[in-house]
Parts: structure tokens; C-alpha cells; sequence
């Protein structure tokens, strides 16, 4: 663990009852979880060219991997922004799409500009994505708002990509929602770069959850259920037994997300 690490690992510590526990068991995800444990997703908007990104990074990887909010299956999913690229360093995660949905939640949130390391809770709340307090916060505050019941299950990896089933239940009246739009990503479980010129020139950066598509699939609406066969083409090149594969349901103009789920792909996380 790199020393840059240690002080949003020392916060998560003192702050999360759970964690020594979880921290005896290596394997990320790992941390117990009961079958009532609601999803929350967290997005961790990040560059390979910000200085001020590796200990969000780091952080991120901790909620993967620790689970500190019981109760809650912290469902994590880091994207990389282009904005950094003309800097001297091009992230080669990045890309302009993943700029673009920044962008949205920048708007939505009416801020200024947007910024990395950006941290978003099941879409409704965003921070610096290097406050280990506001994200512990966040992720309690948004484990007890009811979810939508989210499956998928990945049934082929082949020439044409990966085939996954996502089904997703009505919306429930109580929420007040009557259409939302649902989002597959498929993600690296982990991913490395030395990384050679630019801010953070001669450091190696690790990573965890990079997406590596984010697409929208479809959408669900209050009387009608989801269930739709769902194929990705993968980048050219990548390692098929260092997938994870996410579905989440979004309000539209990118709002609260309203549930979510992670499954592991090929050799596991």
C-alpha cells in the first residue's frame, strides 16, 4: 500500500464499526453482507493526469473492498474523465463519454464546474471524492431509501462480446417515478499504469471498477417490467477473467439512482 493511501484508510478505520472484520478477508467484496443488504452505488469521477486523484483511488478500492457501511453492499464504479488528457498524460481509461455524464451530474447539481476526483452516491449526493467522512455518510444515508429489485446474469463471453440478461421489476408507486433509465457497465476489476509524464509523472497508479463501457440499455416504467438480453463489445485486448459487470437504474437527466447490482465475470473479482 503506498503511503498516499494511508490517510483515507485511517479515517475509514476510525469511522467504519465493521472493519476489522472485513479487513481480515483479502478478496474484495468479500466483507459479510446479509440478503436484506440494500445497493449503493458509488462513482468515483477520476483521471490518470490529476494529482490530487490516487488517494480518492485509494479510497475507493477501501469501500470495494472493506464493505464499512453495514447494511449496505457498496457497489463501486470508477470513471475516467478526458478533460486531464492534454496535460502530458493521456488516461488511456478515459473517455469523452464518461466526460459527458460528468457533465449531467454537473448540471444537475448546479455546480460551478465539475471537477476530479468527483465522488457521486447512488446519484443524489456529490463530494470530493477524497472525504472518507462524507462518503460513509452518504452511503448510510442512502442504504435505507427503498431500491428496485435489479438482476443480472452474464451467460456467454464470445467473438461478438459479452451476453448478459438484465431484469429489472416495475417501479414501485411509492417511489413517484414513472419511467427511469436503465445503464449496464462492464468494468476492470483492477488495472495498473506507470504512469510517465504529467502530474502524477513516475508515480504507478492502481485502480479498481474502471469502467470500460457505460451504455444505456433501456428503460422501465411504473406498470411494465425489464428483462431484456443485453450484448457489449469488449475493448480488443482485454483480460475476460478481470470483469465485473454492473446494472443500475437511473432517473432520467442523471437522478437518484434507484438500484443497482454487481456480479462478478469469468475468473471472479
Amino acid at each position: 500500500m503506498r503511503l498516499s493511501f494511508l490517510p483515507a484508510l485511517s479515517a475509514i478505520v476510525l469511522l467504519g464499526a465493521s472493519l476489522a472484520i472485513a479487513a481480515d478477508n483479502p478478496n474484495p467484496q468479500a466483507a459479510p453482507q446479509s440478503g436484506s443488504a440494500a445497493p449503493v452505488l458509488v462513482e468515483l469521477f477520476t483521471s490518470e493526469g490529476c494529482s490530487s486523484c490516487p488517494p480518492a483511488d485509494a479510497m475507493l478500492a477501501n469501500l470495494d473492498r472493506l464493505q464499512p457501511v453495514a447494511g449496505a453492499q457498496i457497489i463501486v464504479l470508477e470513471e475516467h474523465v478526458d478533460y486531464w488528457n492534454h496535460d502530458g498524460w493521456t488516461d488511456k481509461y478515459s473517455s469523452s463519454a464518461i466526460t459527458e455524464r460528468q457533465n449531467e451530474y454537473g448540471h444537475r447539481f448546479k455546480l460551478n464546474d465539475v471537477y476530479t476526483p468527483e465522488m457521486v452516491v447512488d446519484g443524489d449526493t456529490q463530494f470530493n471524492g477524497s472525504e472518507p467522512k462524507a462518503a460513509l455518510a452518504a452511503i448510510e444515508a442512502a442504504r435505507s431509501k427503498s431500491k428496485v429489485p435489479v438482476e443480472v446474469s452474464v451467460f456467454a463471453l464470445d467473438g461478438k462480446g459479452l451476453h448478459a440478461h438484465v431484469n429489472v421489476d416495475a417501479l414501485p408507486a411509492a417511489l413517484g417515478v414513472r419511467k427511469a433509465d436503465i445503464f449496464f457497465a462492464v468494468a476492470l476489476n483492477s488495472a495498473e499504469s506507470q504512469v510517465l509524464r504529467g502530474e502524477n509523472k513516475g508515480r504507478d497508479l492502481k485502480h479498481v471498477a474502471v469502467a470500460i463501457t457505460l451504455t444505456k440499455v433501456g428503460t422501465v416504467e411504473d406498470r411494465s417490467a425489464f428483462s431484456r438480453e443485453v450484448v457489449v463489445k469488449l475493448p480488443s485486448g482485454v483480460d475476460r477473467s478481470n470483469l465485473r459487470v454492473i446494472a443500475f437504474v437511473q432517473k432520467s437527466d442523471s437522478g437518484p439512482v434507484l438500484g443497482a447490482s454487481l456480479l462478478p465475470v469469468g475468473g471472479g473479482k
